[in-house]
């Protein structure tokens, strides 16, 4: 089948190499990988864009509901497949070698045959209608052929959650349910023929709700339907360039690294609800790694993007954390602490999910630590909560019940402090962002963001006695910061460690847990991912004066990027102290992880957290805008290799566009918007001379 047969039966879907990711998806070995790449969500469901007609063991054709989970055999909770939709197999034939591609602009997916026969198809999920899909096909080598069923069953999967399948026919469509032990995904379709130009096509029209709703996903689909595939395209097109006026990051002089933001953008704007609650994974609803769980990747790498982008997505991530208060308060109670801790892995219901142990490669059982002692993850979700409010200036998230993630949460601090006999405070037992130590005293990332934490929670205080405890409390911690070297240790005892650096191991990023053991890499300094530094990247105004660079210098060269969440917060932070060309191989790094994977990991899913640390690079460190309760903070380090980077964001309800040249930065906004450029403030729209001897050490 000629390209032309699909392509003129919908809209354009766009040829610019800058918004354009193509992928020659024949080859059977990279079908997961590239299942992830093409994987389409809207926030309330993801899609792999696995072949419609790739044998069901190479493809898995996922479909999955943020926050539908189940209990699996191990008594892990994992994600809850939902049936599948996009299933167009032919009685075994083989998938014929085809190139397709990824529209960023408007999040579609089409197949091009290499030929002028066989299968083409476009696809999408639609933004403008949350829960909705349509897909139009074509193939004449099918003949007379009958097209399948348009839902099957998700192939069974160590990683999901078990299912029952219940499923039938209602008003002329389909449905169909999988049902967990702790809930159900609804899967409702509509499918009609749709030949072109004498070649038999189809059209399906796709609905899914969480849950048993099956009249609810029937009417979804049977809406859809009636609609018609280009109105519904229209619309998709007509949302995405609502969203990329609020979000679209330009790059002149490197078409790599605008392609590959663009990507991190388009999975980031696509990875989270705009209303009610969002439970975005570490890998988003794009794969089942980390079993759909919620981490600190979502409070500290996904929601920044988001506040600044989409606040309304954010602002319902937020709403997750504030629905499982009653856990994290009586987590809290159950170490014996006031207040609320949150789980360092959460799921549906709050609770703690992080796995106990795992198999080492040696067949051992090993401990995991970190949901008992990564207590950090209680001042995370309070950064974000407050990091949101800086940006939108939506006073009613703390007027409401958001102000309790900050406030019992500080509770939780004050009763966790201990105090020493010269009055200082420590935190004892616990695990830094850096997992390569554990179970260590007064770790400074801890410590910091919990100095912080209690402060800006004494703000919000009804009892001024409490109030100023707090402060005493957070006055009293330690940092670990040593006025001659103007560094931070880490950790107590961190600079008695062996000092390995870790090119003497192996050229990063590399884990080297699994390279030298975890008892052998704890007696080293090497670190797995930014501890320190990633305090100098959340709270920069909590750190001494003057420490960043220092910081950089000590800890970089012992730093292993084993955390895929590493390369890109390095690349920020080097930017922002005026070192922007050096933070260019790890700014690559990060941006190429899941497009080349890097990790041989991609399979699994996106690593949706790298991707807010790529918008964050280069909105945070090379475009240098900073949201403060004050004003928008711009001060910018342009890279040698880019000639011009210009920035699209929403502060406070207003769209601000912030271009960077070698010479000058303008900032334009659509109504008046404090700013600060290089120090001083400014009128917008302004353009203000960029001298070359600019840094920053904050």
């Amino acid at each position: 089948m000629a390209e032309h047969v699909v392509a003129a039966r919908s809209p354009d879907v766009g040829r610019d190499p800058g918004w354009v990711l193509e992928l020659d998806t024949s080859d059977a070995a990279d079908a997961r990988h590239h299942g992830s790449l093409l994987a389409l969500c809207d926030g309330t469901v993801g899609v792999r864009g696995d072949l419609e007609d790739r044998d069901t063991a190479a493809a898995a054709r996922l479909v999955l509901c943020p926050g539908a989970y189940g209990v699996a055999a191990d008594g892990l909770v994992r994600p809850l497949a939902g049936p599948t939709w996009t299933d167009l197999s032919d009685g075994g034939r083989p998938a014929s070698t085809v190139r397709r591609t990824l529209d960023l602009r408007t999040g579609v997916v089409t197949r091009h045959p290499s030929a002028d026969r066989g299968l083409g198809s476009v696809r999408f999920v639609s933004i403008a209608r949350p829960g909705t899909m349509a897909m139009r096909a074509i193939d004449t080598d099918r003949g007379t052929r009958p097209w399948p069923d348009p839902l099957g069953a998700p192939a069974p999967d160590p990683l999901a959650a078990p299912y029952h399948l219940r499923q039938g026919t209602r008003r002329g469509g389909w449905w169909a349910s999988t049902v967990s032990n702790g809930g159900a995904v609804t899967v409702a379709a509509v499918q009609r023929p749709t030949p072109s130009n004498g070649a038999p096509g189809i059209e399906r029209f796709v609905a899914v709700t969480p849950g048993r709703g099956r009249r609810r996903a029937t009417e979804a689909a049977e809406a859809a339907a009636a609609v018609g595939f280009e109105a519904l395209l229209t619309e998709q097109r007509r949302a995405w360039a609502e969203r990329w006026a609020s979000a679209d990051v330009e790059i002149v002089g490197d078409d790599n690294a605008q392609l590959a933001v663009r990507f991190a953008l388009f999975h980031l704007l696509s990875a989270a609800a705009t209303a009610g609650e969002a439970a975005v994974g570490a890998r988003g609803a794009t794969g089942l790694a980390y079993a759909g769980h919620v981490f600190w990747d979502t409070d500290v790498f996904v929601l920044p993007a988001l506040a600044a982008t989409l606040p309304d997505a954010a602002r319902a991530v937020l709403e997750y954390r504030i629905r499982r208060l009653p856990a994290a308060r009586a987590r809290a109670a159950e170490t014996g602490h006031r207040g609320a801790r949150f789980p360092w892995e959460s799921a549906a219901t709050g609770d703690d999910v992080t796995p106990r142990s795992y198999r080492s490669p040696e067949g051992r059982t090993v401990a995991i630590l970190t949901g008992e002692l990564e207590e950090h993850i209680v001042a995370d979700v309070a950064w974000a909560a407050l990091h949101y409010l800086d940006w939108t200036g939506d006073t009613s998230l703390l007027a409401g019940d958001g102000r309790w993630l900050v406030t019992e949460g500080a509770e939780y601090w004050a009763d966790r402090i201990r105090l020493g006999t010269d009055g200082s405070g420590h935190i004892d037992g616990v695990i830094g962002p850096d997992e390569y130590h554990e179970h260590v005293d007064d770790n400074a990332f801890t410590n910091l963001m919990a100095r912080w934490h209690l402060r800006r929670a004494a703000e919000l205080a009804e009892d001024v006695d409490e109030a100023a405890r707090w402060r005493t409390l957070a006055d009293a911690l330690v940092d670990g910061y040593d006025h001659g070297t103007r560094t931070h240790e880490q950790f107590r005892g961190y600079s008695a460690l062996r000092p390995v650096m870790i090119a003497e191991l192996a050229e990063p990023p590399v884990a080297a847990d699994l390279l030298l053991g975890p008892d052998r890499i704890a007696r080293t300094q090497v670190i797995k991912q930014p501890d320190v530094l990633m305090a100098h990247h959340l709270i920069p105004d909590e750190l001494a004066e003057g420490s960043l660079a220092a910081d950089l210098d000590r800890y970089l060269p012992r730093t292993a990027h084993g955390s895929s969440l590493s390369p890109a917060i390095c690349a920020a932070l080097l930017a922002r102290v005026g070192r922007p060309d050096d933070a260019m191989d790890l700014f690559d790094l990060a941006c190429r992880l899941d497009l080349d994977d890097l990790t041989s990991t991609t399979a699994g899913g996106l690593h949706v957290a790298t991707m807010g640390g790529v918008w964050q690079a280069v909105v945070g460190g090379f475009a240098g805008v900073r949201a403060t309760r004050e004003a928008l903070h711009v001060d910018p380090h342009l890279p040698s290799r880019w000639s011009r980077l210009s920035v699209r964001v929403r502060f406070r309800g207003r769209r601000v566009v912030v271009t960077v040249e070698p010479d000058a930065v303008t900032v334009e906004a659509a109504g008046d918007v404090p700013v600060v450029v290089g120090g001083a403030r400014a009128q917008v729209p302004c353009r203000v001379p960029i001298r070359p001897d600019d840094r920053s050490d904050r």
